[in-house]
């Protein structure tokens, strides 16, 4: 029988990939569930190719669209978080795909760890905002987690069959973005044409806003201590321009390992759809004789404080990394609508950061609390300093 996949986030870029994979692989894998946000066009198109059970868009002013491009097709159509939630819990798939990105992602996330599913998660705001309460939720639901970022993905991969008491630390690579080399005077002028231009990922707006910015690999971070059960300070990040190496794991007997591969999301999500076997694909190889050369960079911090300020919000632990990830959402959609610059969307998080009062151990309706009251703070900055 084919794997069946529950797919949330469907209309994104994670979500179109894996159904690639889908398309590819009909033997393997089969889609029981799809949901997206209000892409109602492209999600109707989906459905009318792989056929699911159900259906959900998000935005319910969408669903009596969504109805009329279904119709006739035998497939449920339900609309709404609420619906989402119902639907993640008595769906009959044997994995989830979580890439909803944002914050938004979480409610559906957790549904689906209560109900003891796999999970192949790509929305790393889950454990970014509720990483302690995600890992419990988990152990006590039998729900196991696959990460499908590629660098999670490769940290997982090296350390198959290790002990993880044995590791010392794990490095992170990160392409350095499209702004790697570009003068900070130069930088301050950067709009979001020039930000979304990605030299190797194709990767949704939001994502490559924050891989030019290091708030991606900062985010990265606060996920892999969760993920990984490590201390801040034994998670490094290095800038890899090649993106070739996708991440290092560095054993106490002085060993790495390190995983490589060719700069496609659909390998990492192959890799979760298929674990713990691997999937014979058509993916293209890499070749290393193409690239005779990787190079290694430190993070420049005052170009890309951002990744600072990450690792300032997991050291203090509580309710911060949430504040960080939902202003860093409210900044990343200024300046997509060109209300503010590039490096002020550091400065609305930072904002964020220092107002929203600290949690130590906040429950999911206090980080909802949270959620709310640092999308108002960083509202509040932008109003003040950029309209």
């Amino acid at each position: 029988m084919p794997v069946r996949i529950a797919l949330l986030g469907s209309t994104g870029s994670i979500g179109t990939q894996t159904l690639d994979i889908v398309s590819r692989h009909p033997e393997k894998f089969s889609v029981e569930m799809l949901a997206a946000g209000s892409n109602v066009s492209l999600l109707a198109r989906q459905a009318r190719l792989f056929h699911p059970r159900k259906v959900v868009i998000s935005n319910t002013s969408l669903f009596n669209s969504l109805k009329d491009d279904l119709s006739g097709s035998g497939i449920e159509i339900l609309a709404g978080v609420e619906a989402l939630e119902q639907a993640v819990a008595s769906s009959e798939a044997d994995i989830v795909v979580a890439a909803i990105v944002g914050y938004s992602g979480l409610r559906s996330t957790v549904t689906a760890i209560k109900s003891g599913k796999k999970i192949a998660l790509a929305n790393k705001e889950t454990l970014v905002v509720a990483g302690e309460i995600i890992k419990s939720l988990a152990a006590k639901y039998n729900s196991e987690i696959i990460p499908v970022d590629s660098e999670h993905s490769a940290i997982f991969q090296c350390l198959a069959g290790e002990d993880v008491s044995s590791v010392e630390k794990i490095t992170l690579t990160a392409s350095g973005g499209p702004f790697l080399r570009m003068p900070l005077e130069k930088l301050r002028h950067a709009g979001p044409a020039d930000a979304l231009r990605h030299p190797n990922w194709n990767m949704g707006d939001k994502v490559t806003i924050d891989s030019a910015s290091m708030m991606n690999k900062g985010l990265e971070v606060i996920e892999a201590r969760w993920l990984f059960n490590l201390n801040p300070e034994q998670i490094k990040v290095i800038i890899h321009p090649q993106s070739i190496i996708h991440s290092f794991v560095h054993f106490t007997d002085g060993s790495v390992k390190a995983q490589l591969g060719l700069p496609d999301m659909r390998l990492p999500i192959l890799y979760a759809l298929s674990y713990p076997g691997r999937t014979l694909s058509e993916i293209p190889r890499l070749d290393l004789l193409k690239y005779p050369e990787f190079t290694f960079i430190e993070p420049d911090i005052l170009r890309f404080r951002n990744l600072a300020l990450a690792y300032e919000a997991l050291r203090r632990g509580g309710n911060m990394p949430c504040v960080l990830n939902a202003a860093n959402e409210v900044a990343v959609n200024a300046f997509l609508s060109k209300k503010t610059g590039f490096l002020e969307m550091t400065d609305i998080v930072e904002y964020a950061l220092e107002k929203i009062q600290y949690l130590s151990a906040p429950d999911l309706e206090t980080l909802e609390m949270t959620d709310r009251a640092a999308r108002e703070s960083a509202e509040e900055y932008i109003k003040k300093h950029f309209e």
